[in-house]
C-alpha cells in the first residue's frame, strides 16, 4: 500500500513538473508572437483591415499602421518558402507595420473576397491610397522594397 501510494505520488509530482515547463514554453511562444506575424480570421480581418460586408464597393483601411497579408495555405511550399521572411520582417519593423497571414483553407470566404486564385498572394495596405496585390513567392529584398516604397513611402 505504501509503495503504491509513493508511485502516484511521483508520477503526481512528475506531472507537475512537465505541466510547469509546457506553461512557461506557452508564455514564451505568445510574447514572440507578439512580435511576429499575425493570423487573422474572417471577423478580425473585418474589425483591423477593412470591412468589406459593409462598405463593399470602395477600399477604407481600418488599421493604424501598414500592413501586408499573406494569404497562404499549409499545403503550399512557396508559402513555406516565405513564412520565415515575413516573420523576420514583423519583427525588423515592429512597430511600423503590421504582417497579417491568412490561411485560404480556412478562411474560404475572405480568400473569395479578395478574388485569391493562386498562393502566396500578398496584399500591400498603406494607410491611404489602393492596396497592391503581389503573386507568387518574394525574395527578402524586394519585400522591404515594397515595405519601404508602398506601405512607409520612402521613395528612393
Amino acid at each position: 500500500m505504501k509503495k503504491a501510494f509513493m508511485a502516484i505520488l511521483l508520477i503526481a509530482a512528475t506531472f507537475s513538473i512537465f505541466a510547469g515547463n509546457n506553461n512557461t514554453t506557452n508564455n514564451q511562444t505568445n510574447e514572440t508572437k507578439k512580435m511576429g506575424t499575425i493570423h487573422l480570421t474572417k471577423a478580425e480581418f473585418l474589425a483591423k483591415v477593412m470591412n468589406y460586408e459593409k462598405n463593399p464597393t470602395e477600399w477604407k483601411y481600418l488599421g493604424d499602421k501598414p500592413c501586408i497579408i499573406d494569404f497562404y495555405a499549409n499545403w503550399c511550399g512557396p508559402c513555406k518558402m516565405i513564412a520565415p521572411i515575413l516573420e523576420d520582417l514583423a519583427k525588423e519593423y515592429d512597430g511600423q507595420i503590421y504582417i497579417y497571414k491568412v490561411n485560404t483553407e480556412d478562411e474560404q470566404e475572405l480568400a473569395a473576397a479578395f478574388g485569391i486564385r493562386s498562393i502566396p498572394s500578398v496584399l500591400f495596405c498603406p494607410m491611404t491610397g489602393a492596396p497592391q496585390m503581389s503573386q507568387g513567392a518574394m525574395p527578402k529584398d524586394s519585400f522591404k522594397k515594397a515595405i519601404e516604397e508602398v506601405l512607409l513611402d520612402k521613395k528612393k
